[in-house]
C-alpha cells in the first residue's frame, strides 16, 4: 500500500494535456507540472517521473470527446484514474478566469478533497456497441432530415400526398409527378436518392446491431427488457448501450434522476418550489423511454409480437413486465382524464417505466469475461 498519495489533474485536449499535481493532505502544495503531448509515450514518461517508492498516483480528467483511452492506459499500469462528470464539477461563483493551467490545478485540488463525481467507464466491447447504436441514431436523424427536405420541396411546388407517406405507393406517386421546369425533375430525383441512401444505411446498421448482439455481455439484459411493451430489440439494445450496467444504481430513483426525469427543485425554509424536469444525464436514453411510454396509451394486452419476445424469458421477468404494463396503462388513462397535456402524461409514464426497466435488469445475471 502506498505511504503517500499524489493527486494528478489532467486537462485533456486533442494534441496536448496540461498536468497539475497536488500533494497529499488538506494543505498540500498544488503545483503546475506542465504541458505534455497526448500520446501513450508521454503518459508513460509522466508516470515514471511522478511515481516513486511508497507513492501512489491518482489521476483525474473531465469526460469529453477524447474518450476513455487515457483512463484505460493509466489503469492498465496500476494507477487509479477517475473520469469526471464536467457538469458536476464545483465552481466558485466569482471565478471569471478560465485557463488550462487553472482547470488542471482545480481538478487536482478537488480530487484530493473528494469533491468530484465520476462517470461510469464502459469496457472496450461495450463502448464499441454504443458507437454502433449511436451510428444508427445518426442514420435515423439523417433519414428524417432527408425526408423533411424532400417534403419541403414538394410543398413549395404545391404537391400534396394525402395518404400515409414513405410507402411503396408513395414512391410510385413521386415517380409520377410532373413539373413545368425540367430542372425540378433532377432536383426531386436527387432528394429521392438521398432518402433511399439514408434508409439503406439505417437498415444496414440495424442488421449489424442484431448480428453483434449475441456476443455482447449485456445481451441477456437486452433480451429481458424486450418483455416490456415499447421495447423491441433495437430500442432495448440502444437503451442498455447508453445506460450500461444498471446494477450500479442502488434504487430506481437514482436511475430516474440520472435520466433527468425528475422535477427540478428550489426550496428554502418553508418554501418548496418544484419546476420542470432537470433533463440531466443521457438525453438519448431519456428520449427512448419517452417514445416507449407512448405505447401505454392503449389498453394493456400481450400482442403476438410481444408474446414471441417473452417466450424465452423466466416467469419472474414476464410477471414484472405484465405488472408494469397494467400499472402504466391505467396510470396513463387516469392522468389523461385529469386534462393534463399529453407530453406531461407521457413523461410521467416514462419516469415510472424507468423503474420497471431497473427492476427487470436487476433480475438478470450478467457474466463478464
Amino acid at each position: 500500500m502506498a505511504d503517500r498519495i499524489t493527486y494528478v489533474g489532467l486537462d485533456v485536449h486533442k494534441e496536448s494535456i496540461v498536468v497539475a499535481v497536488a500533494a497529499g493532505g488538506l494543505r498540500g502544495e498544488v503545483r503546475e507540472y506542465g504541458r505534455i503531448a497526448n500520446t501513450a509515450a508521454a503518459l508513460d514518461r509522466l508516470m515514471r517521473k511522478l511515481s516513486g517508492e511508497g507513492v501512489g498516483l491518482r489521476f483525474c480528467y473531465e469526460a469529453g470527446p477524447c474518450g476513455y483511452g487515457i483512463q484505460r492506459h493509466l489503469s492498465a499500469h496500476g494507477h487509479e484514474c477517475m473520469v469526471v462528470a464536467p457538469s458536476l464539477i464545483p465552481k466558485r461563483a466569482g471565478d471569471r478566469v478560465k485557463t488550462d493551467r487553472r482547470d488542471a490545478a482545480s481538478l487536482a485540488r478537488l480530487h484530493r478533497a473528494g469533491e468530484l463525481t465520476a462517470v461510469w467507464v464502459p469496457d472496450a466491447g461495450h463502448e464499441a456497441m454504443r458507437d454502433l447504436v449511436r451510428a444508427r441514431l445518426d442514420a435515423v436523424h439523417a433519414l428524417r432530415r432527408a425526408r423533411q427536405q424532400l417534403s419541403g420541396f414538394l410543398l413549395r411546388q404545391g404537391c400534396h400526398y394525402r395518404r400515409p407517406a414513405w410507402t411503396k405507393l408513395h414512391r410510385r406517386w413521386l415517380a409520377g409527378l410532373k413539373f413545368e421546369q425540367a430542372v425540378h425533375h433532377i432536383v426531386i430525383e436527387d432528394y429521392i436518392a438521398a432518402v433511399e441512401a439514408a434508409a439503406t444505411r439505417r437498415d444496414r446498421l440495424t442488421a449489424q446491431i442484431e448480428a453483434m448482439l449475441p456476443d455482447w455481455t449485456l445481451a441477456p439484459v437486452v433480451a429481458a427488457l424486450q418483455t416490456m411493451r415499447g421495447m423491441a430489440l433495437v430500442n432495448a439494445a440502444t437503451l442498455i448501450a447508453e445506460l450500461g450496467d444498471l446494477s450500479r444504481f442502488a434504487n430506481p430513483c437514482q436511475l430516474m434522476a440520472y435520466l433527468g426525469l425528475v422535477p427540478s427543485e428550489h426550496s428554502s425554509g418553508a418554501s418548496i418550489k418544484r419546476g420542470r424536469l432537470t433533463k440531466a444525464g443521457n438525453s438519448a436514453a431519456r428520449r427512448l423511454l419517452i417514445e416507449a411510454a407512448w405505447t401505454y396509451r392503449f389498453p394493456a394486452r400481450v400482442s403476438r409480437e410481444l408474446l414471441l419476445r417473452q417466450e424465452s424469458q423466466p416467469k419472474l421477468i414476464r410477471d414484472i413486465a405484465w405488472k408494469g404494463q397494467l400499472r402504466l396503462c391505467a396510470r396513463y388513462r387516469r392522468l389523461a382524464r385529469t386534462g393534463k397535456p399529453a407530453n406531461i402524461v407521457t413523461t410521467a409514464i416514462a419516469r415510472e417505466l424507468a423503474g420497471f426497466v431497473w427492476a427487470i435488469a436487476r433480475q438478470v445475471t450478467v457474466t463478464t469475461d
